[in-house]
């Protein structure tokens, strides 16, 4: 008997069943020890096809639903975050929130005094922390980050227009970084572009932390191809973690590098110059390259969820820890406000100074 009330199924709902929120409403439909009583989205056509592929109820408002689940998980746009995650966080249901956690700081403090108040969970969805390749790069590390690097660029979507590339991609990298260095960042540097609306489409940012360490992060969606990395230098090794094609690459100096003589000791004792040039890679720096499992993130994400509410556990990425990242992405967005172009309105570029 205990067993079945450790094993009771998870009543799960989610909310906005569309390019994203259908795979949420997919995977909870067949993920063992779950029911997923409901899909809740305006475009009540959208809903009904999600809700008939897994023999569960469609509604186009998701305070029907809210009687009959235990949690929830919010794949709507950002600026609809803030208003539901309230409703069913005081309606007592844990709540799995689409990264950003919401559109501004304020609005995110405000979810994470609300789940305390109520009791409840709340899981950010930045699914880039159960990407087993950003996994790796942390096992990797034997010390601490002194300079981060991230990429992430994609083609244009055509979707989450309401938000700009700051929010939309570079929260992404801004929450990892945020995991890897422990802190939050002394200084904000940033550059942004506006090609094909209102708001940013491009942005280069560069944090500073309280440790000295530095974070260069890339971020653009108008680009012909995808790419998504993060590069860590420590004092120990630099790690290269292809994110989109999950591989990792290791470099370290070997004891010979570090304990033999220096190259400029070696180039007057007139070692060989082509020799030493080959044996850059393999004798002084060794590299190992090792491709990460092909775990399904959301899937994983979304099991984390489940598991937190089931035993009353902390997720991985919780309300905090999507706080930190908006707040940044907000200083991040303020920066680059100062500093952004936008061809379209027909500004005349600035002339360099004599």
């Amino acid at each position: 008997m205990n067993q079945h009330n450790h094993s009771k199924s998870v009543r799960v709902a989610v909310i906005g069943v569309g390019a994203l929120g259908r795979h949420h409403a997919r995977i909870l439909a067949n993920m063992e020890g779950v029911n997923l009583v409901g899909v809740a989205d305006p475009n009540r056509s959208q809903a009904e096809t999600v809700a008939e592929q897994h023999q569960t109820k469609a509604v186009t408002d998701y305070t029907e639903l809210l009687d009959e689940c235990d949690a929830v998980s919010i794949v709507a746009p950002t600026l609809l975050h803030h208003k539901i995650a309230i409703d069913c966080l005081s309606r007592g249901k844990d709540t799995l929130i689409e990264k950003p956690l919401t559109a501004n700081v304020e609005q995110a403090h405000d979810l994470v005094e609300a789940a305390k108040q109520h009791g409840r969970i709340i899981q950010v969805g930045h699914i880039e922390r159960f990407n087993p390749a950003f996994e790796l790069l942390c096992e990797s590390m034997t010390s601490v980050p002194r300079y981060i690097r991230a990429e992430r660029l994609s083609p244009f979507a055509f979707r989450s227009m309401d938000i700009g590339a700051i929010h939309d991609l570079m929260i992404h990298d801004i929450e990892l970084i945020l995991e890897l260095t422990g802190a939050m960042p002394i200084s904000v540097d940033a550059f942004g572009a506006r090609l094909m609306g209102a708001h940013e489409d491009m942005a280069q940012a560069r944090l500073t932390f309280p440790d000295g360490c530095v974070a260069d992060i890339t971020a653009s969606r108008v680009n012909p191809e995808p790419k998504r990395c993060v590069s860590v230098w420590t004092s120990t090794e630099a790690v290269h973690a292809d994110l989109h094609i999950r591989e990792v690459t290791c470099s370290r100096p070997t004891q010979e590098l570090l304990q033999g003589p220096a190259m400029e000791s070696r180039l007057r004792a007139g070692e060989d110059v082509a020799l030493l040039r080959e044996q850059v890679f393999g004798h002084f720096i060794e590299s190992e390259k090792t491709k990460a499992a092909d775990t399904d993130a959301l899937t994983a994400e979304l099991q984390d969820f489940v598991n937190c509410v089931r035993h009353r556990t902390q997720p991985r990425v919780d309300g905090t820890a999507g706080l930190r990242a908006v707040q940044v992405a907000e200083l991040v967005l303020e920066a680059q406000l100062k500093n952004c172009v936008n061809p379209r309105v027909g500004q005349t570029s600035q002339s360099r100074a004599a």
